[in-house]
């Protein structure tokens, strides 16, 4: 009983740690730099499913999603770094269940708020509810072990060392602009009670076209 009472406050500490390895303004960096690339990573993957981009309910080309979601796998996983074999395939278990729950509870809660489907995997194989399946779990979770393993610790020490007053600013206005974005685009959803469409981009016909909601 000791010995688990010890573990558990280790764990906790570990945790810790690992969020104090990089100041506050490097984890904003991180966060908008990751918001951004979830939101290329959705729009390749409407493009190759649906044949579109779209704004992704946002008006600036982030999700802030995403950001959080790297910022607590960090925090709860760590990376695989020199994990065993074994270890490298837990760490992956466990981001398939983590991208699952995710989906899951963040399609819930717009349900449930908003009074729409965020997203549907109905139509998809092995679907769990309609906001997650095995394939898109399984997608997701290996873009993101590649990116916790080769690339974060990389970018993280990257912006860690140029550190300065303009980049402290840049990263304090980045997530503050990513915060606001977020907030007003699910207030415009909620009294919608629909999609906050601004654009879309797609073919026809041979040729792109853009479309302006307004």
């Amino acid at each position: 009983m000791i010995h688990s009472f010890h573990l558990i406050i280790k764990v906790k500490r570990g945790k810790i740690n690992r969020i104090m390895d990089y100041d506050l303004y490097t984890w904003f960096l991180m966060i908008v730099l990751a918001s951004f690339l979830g939101f290329l990573l959705e729009n390749a993957w409407c493009a190759v499913r649906h044949g579109y981009i779209d704004n992704r309910n946002m008006n600036l080309p982030f999700l802030l999603g995403y950001g959080l979601a790297i910022a607590l796998i960090y925090m709860v996983l760590g990376v695989p770094g020199e994990l065993s074999r074994t270890g490298r395939i837990l760490y992956f278990i466990l981001l398939v269940l983590i991208v699952s729950v995710g989906e899951i509870v963040l399609g819930t809660c717009v349900e449930k708020i908003c009074g729409f489907h965020y997203w549907d995997y109905t139509a998809l194989p092995f679907h769990l509810t309609c906001y997650t399946s095995l394939f898109t779990s399984l997608g997701f979770a290996s873009v993101i072990f590649i990116f916790m393993d080769r690339v974060f610790s990389r970018i993280m020490n990257t912006l860690s060392d140029m550190s300065s007053p303009g980049i402290r600013f840049f990263s304090i206005a980045g997530i503050t602009l990513l915060t606001a974005d977020f907030l007003i685009s699910f207030r415009q959803m909620y009294k919608t009670r629909g999609f906050y469409r601004h654009w879309e981009i797609k073919r026809v016909d041979g040729h792109l076209t853009r479309e302006i909601f307004r």
